[in-house]
């Protein structure tokens, strides 16, 4: 593994200017480690209406349609508007070069041809026709493009699609005695309106804030527009239960569960299959700042969440990262599905702070949500009971590793990396989160350790993140900062009401001395500095791991001890059977065995607890390591830690990679 070492960011004396972007290289852009499998995608675009791609100008056909329809044209001096189906003998194909060559290409008289450029092909493209024709003189009469006059200036030309280039010539006498079956045979040739989808909010101005957002997502559904949020829930309302996991100043969460027993009845074998391989959904819903009027000063910026989208996409390689299906943007108050996992989780939760979504003077009719939709990450890290060190050991070091990981990927930087946003879920078959038991341990192969508890962490939200993120599209190899200045979200005057809470607020204080001055310790708060968030100083991520991990110490709860149970007897001797007898060979083998067993067993549990109080110390050790104050000097991110462990032999390879 290679890494970098990034030197602390000096102090500032004078304001500096927002961070330009780079040429980067794309070899850099090396993910370590490997997804299990790919994410699903949006759970709520199947069977919902397509949007209508077709751009305005889609009557423009490709070249080769093209040259089939003006192959038709006959350009005749006297020619008028044809708008019915006449009947004339059809020319030679001598008769019409000969007619075609009597008009130079591109020219034409004024009276009888008009100039179609704004109605059916731009400029651009009827000039580039005549060049070529006029390098192809053989094939003249394809590549000409012309639209017939009326004399009648009251007559308007039909639909484009209707033109007259697409129709037969005809006679002097139908000209003048057009019939009106033809007429309404032309009228009826109109090409329908495209569909819009009954769930879509025909908002334009809306539509355009918010364009930013939708151009982000990844389905033609998600992108066509603003969705009614009630349309947009009730697509499978009856097939999943909504269940809120959390809420935060930017929102909240909730999870989608298939029903798959109510969805039997009502769809097919495929689709419930489908249904099954997306698992369960967790729903970001953010509330977004209006434009103007009520909310313009509240709620999440259109940047900002655009930042975080982007990041999540661009991340979603990386192991230990959450994985990115879709954004929606939805308009209206909550469906009854969401309303009620919203009123439940008030009944039965004491940390519902954030006003009920039925309230008129907190949201309006018209408020606007965007509503991120990930794969579902497991358990909050703050909300689980951890007791073996077997645990800690993975928590930590899976989390070290994603960073470390994400550093080279993106030279990414968390900045909020508290216990909320770390979750975790197990990997084994019944998804048990208990501890490891002694058959657990004994049976694995880890060399270092790690990967013993079946704990597999997941990094999550990153409003507050920082991170270079590659233009793909952009030959030059440019990247783009995405990050959020730290200083207007009033993170670091917050003192807390518990130790839990005091130890988080001193993280932000610590993480912005270390942007600002280099050292976490000098926490006075100085003048900010506009554009430095966006400056990269991945020794924040070390700050938020020495957080993570004291935190692992703190909060460890008792570790139950395993007590091999002791086999009772079936019944008691009699005493006309207290005579000893001798023993046989039989017997004799039982016995070895069963000595030999209780000493294996001695041996496996004091191998056990040799192997916790190595990882143990280890941990110990980080703690050292990231002091703040008296701390390793070369430790300056996440890679670098990760790599002194597996120079140790605390991690390997193969864990890593």
């Amino acid at each position: 593994m290679s890494t970098r070492s990034h030197s602390p960011v000096s102090s500032h004396a004078t304001p500096m200017e927002p961070k330009q972007s780079k040429p980067k290289s794309v070899a850099q852009r090396r993910v370590y480690g490997k997804r299990r499998a790919n994410a699903p995608r949006a759970v709520f675009d199947h069977g919902s209406p397509a949007r209508d791609t077709r751009s305005k100008t889609q009557y423009l056909d490709p070249v080769e349609s093209l040259q089939a329809k003006l192959a038709q044209v006959a350009i005749d001096d006297d020619s008028t508007l044809q708008q019915d189906n006449y009947t004339k003998p059809i020319k030679t194909e001598s008769e019409q070069e000969q007619e075609l060559t009597e008009i130079p290409l591109g020219e034409s008289s004024p009276s009888t041809i008009e100039d179609t450029s704004d109605t059916l092909t731009p400029r651009s493209s009827f000039e580039s026709f005549s060049e070529q024709s006029k390098l192809e003189p053989k094939k003249c009469e394809t590549m000409v493009e012309v639209r017939i006059c009326p004399k009648n200036p009251g007559i308007l030309p039909q639909a484009i699609p209707d033109s007259p280039a697409m129709m037969p010539e005809s006679t002097s006498e139908d000209r003048e005695k057009p019939s009106t079956s033809s007429r309404r045979r032309a009228e009826r040739k109109k090409i329908p309106a495209p569909r819009r989808s009954s769930g879509v909010v025909h908002d334009s101005k809306a539509s355009d804030y918010v364009s930013p957002i939708l151009n982000e997502a990844l389905s033609p559904i998600a992108a066509q527009g603003i969705q009614k949020f009630s349309s947009w829930a009730s697509r499978s309302a009856n097939m999943f239960h909504v269940a809120k996991l959390a809420e935060g100043s930017y929102g909240e969460v909730y999870k989608l569960h298939l029903r798959e027993e109510a969805c039997r009845p009502v769809v097919s074998k495929s689709k419930l299959a489908k249904l099954k391989s997306y698992g369960d959904g967790v729903f970001k819903v953010v509330p977004l700042r209006a434009k103007s009027g009520p909310g313009s000063k509240k709620f999440t910026t259109i940047d900002e969440i655009v930042s975080e989208v982007k990041m999540l996409k661009y991340l979603d390689p990386i192991p230990g990262f959450a994985r990115f299906r879709e954004i929606h943007v939805v308009q209206g108050r909550f469906p009854e599905s969401f309303q009620n996992a919203w009123d439940h989780y008030k009944k039965t939760k004491d940390d519902c702070l954030n006003p009920n979504p039925s309230n008129k003077r907190a949201y309006p009719d018209t408020q606007l949500w965007a509503i991120v939709e990930m794969d579902d990450a497991g358990c909050e890290l703050e909300k689980f009971a951890w007791s073996s060190i077997f645990q800690i050991y993975d928590i930590f070091w899976g989390v070290a590793m994603a960073l470390a990981r994400a550093e080279e990927y993106a030279m990414f930087e968390h900045r909020d990396l508290h216990l909320g946003n770390v979750c975790i879920r197990s990997t084994r078959e019944d998804g048990c989160l208990d501890p490891p038991t002694e058959f657990d341990v004994a049976r694995q192969s880890s060399c270092s350790g790690f990967g013993i508890s079946s704990l597999e962490t997941t990094i999550i939200d990153y409003s507050l993140s920082r991170a270079d993120l590659l233009l793909t599209d952009d030959p030059a190899g440019l990247t783009e900062v995405a990050s959020s200045d730290l200083d207007k979200k009033q993170l670091f005057d917050a003192i807390g009401q518990d130790e839990d809470e005091i130890m988080q607020r001193n993280t932000y204080r610590y993480m912005r001395a270390t942007l600002y001055t280099g050292c976490p310790i000098e926490t006075e708060k100085v003048a900010d500095i506009p554009g430095i968030w966006a400056e990269y100083s991945p020794r924040t991520n070390l700050v938020w791991l020495l957080f993570l991990l004291q935190s692992l110490f703190k909060n460890r709860k008792p570790e139950a001890l395993f007590v091999q149970p002791q086999r009772k007897a079936l019944a008691p001797c009699s005493p006309n059977r207290m005579t000893p007898k001798p023993e046989t060979s039989k017997g004799k083998d039982q016995n070895m065995a069963g000595s030999l067993k209780e000493r294996q067993s001695k041996d496996v549990q004091a191998s056990i607890s040799r192997l916790k109080q190595a990882l143990e110390g280890r941990l110990k050790a980080v703690l050292e390591l990231l002091d703040l104050e008296h701390g390793h000097e070369d430790m300056c991110c996440a890679a670098d830690l990760v790599a002194y462990a597996m120079d140790s032999r605390w991690l390997s390879e193969q864990d890593f990679f």
